[in-house]
């Protein structure tokens, strides 16, 4: 939903160089019909087979993302009681909440009991007998998954890959028939599904429905042993693309060669997509403080920084920068960096790009997801605001921090 009227870059039907001038930079901005388009097209491909498409709320925990897609019926995958709290205040169905996470606190494993959450994604042994002693407490009996391990390389960066043994996540496969079984001692839980994430931002989606293939087997063994399993979790994953030209899967594609052996599994799908929702739905606008050479580099210092945006510094992430408003100046190659004191505080290295110059605006592509939920207020920076696009309108969502909010909480 972001395109070139003229030479003026536009997110829907708002100018983004006007939009700038009145909020301020650095600024997250979201297209909702974007993310409503990348909702729609999962729930739409799974076409008449039982599911439930949970979004991941670690991509984009924003109140008013979170409120938008409620309100288009989404369940919502969680990782903590703080995204519990988010999803319920934002109007969500606990209902139609899965909690997922290798280390569930007893006061959130408490809360979400108590707000009626469909179903725990457990990770560990330890996990299930806290589950069960609280739902005794409280008198309930608490649906659980175990996550498994599938043994599939998910051939992404390593930060986010999360289905071999040496992660942290999940159970071995091949113990997972024995957890099951010894989870019968439990009488407050149910085993009501099977669970799997094996990595993010995966572009080739065929190791995905490699994991697919043995958790379903897996499913019907369990099922054959009378565990009352009623659905697959098959976790999120799908990529976006970040570069120019880059081709990532598409949803309702992805999603039908799933629909195609669920459906003779009989069993109900839940899926976890996050950054294919929200990811090409957002940009971060900066702007061109200065210029600067050294020796033969060349530097355009913006004022967002690696606390807005961490992802070039933390993963070497790759996103496009693209002009506000386009010139016919010759293209430059420069490092774009920020304000912060740190050398590895870069939004681009050596990148070809539009000549811009201070005032100028840029913005930074396909920051919808882990952009503003893993800022930050390092060098006491205050995290910038959020604005939601819906066509010719846009309001703020989160407004941006002053510097009386950077002390909040705070004592002399």
């Amino acid at each position: 939903m972001f395109s070139y009227s003229g030479n003026d870059l536009y997110c829907e039907e708002v100018p983004l160089a006007d939009l700038a001038a009145r909020v301020g930079t650095p600024a997250f901005v979201y297209s909702a019909q974007c993310i409503l388009d990348n909702y729609r097209a999962y729930d739409e491909a799974f076409g008449d087979l039982p599911h439930t498409v949970c979004y991941a709320v670690k991509a984009n925990s924003s109140l008013g993302v979170l409120s938008l897609l409620a309100r288009a019926g989404a369940g919502f995958d969680i990782v903590s009681g703080g995204e519990l709290f988010r999803v319920l205040r934002a109007g969500g169905d606990p209902a139609r909440v899965v909690f997922s996470g290798v280390g569930k606190t007893a006061a959130e494993v408490e809360y979400a009991l108590s707000s009626g959450i469909h179903c725990f994604n457990c990770e560990s042994e330890a996990e299930l007998a806290l589950v069960d002693s609280l739902a005794a407490r409280l008198g309930m009996k608490a649906g659980f998954s175990i996550r498994v391990n599938p043994h599939v390389d998910a051939a992404t960066h390593p930060y986010i890959s999360t289905g071999l043994s040496q992660h942290k996540f999940g159970i071995e496969i091949a113990e997972a028939e024995a957890v099951y079984e010894r989870s019968r001692a439990f009488g407050n839980l149910s085993a009501e599904g099977v669970s799997c994430h094996i990595g993010s931002q995966m572009l080739d989606p065929s190791p995905i429905l490699e994991a697919v293939d043995k958790v379903m087997d897996l499913a019907a063994r369990l099922r054959a042993a009378g565990h009352p399993v009623a659905h697959l979790d098959l976790g999120g994953g799908l990529g976006i693309a970040y570069r120019a030209g880059e081709k990532p899967p598409a949803i309702r594609a992805f999603v039908e060669s799933l629909h195609q052996r669920l459906r003779v599994a009989g069993l109900r799908a839940l899926v976890e997509p996050g950054r294919s929702i929200v990811g090409p739905a957002g940009v971060l606008l900066a702007r061109v403080l200065y210029r600067k050479r050294n020796g033969r580099k060349e530097f355009v210092v913006v004022d967002a920084a690696m606390n807005d945006l961490i992802r070039p510094a933390l993963y070497k992430a790759h996103h496009e920068i693209l002009p506000v408003r386009r010139n016919t100046l010759p293209p430059v190659t420069a490092d774009v960096v920020g304000p912060v004191c740190e050398t590895g505080d870069f939004l681009a290295r050596d990148r070809h790009m539009a000549n811009v110059m201070p005032g100028d605006f840029l913005a930074v592509a396909a920051a919808g997801a882990y952009g503003f939920v893993l800022s930050s207020n390092y060098n006491s920076r205050p995290r910038a605001p959020e604005v939601l696009v819906e066509g010719a309108r846009w309001r703020v969502i989160r407004r941006r921090e002053s510097y009386q909010d950077l002390v909040r909480g705070e004592e002399v």
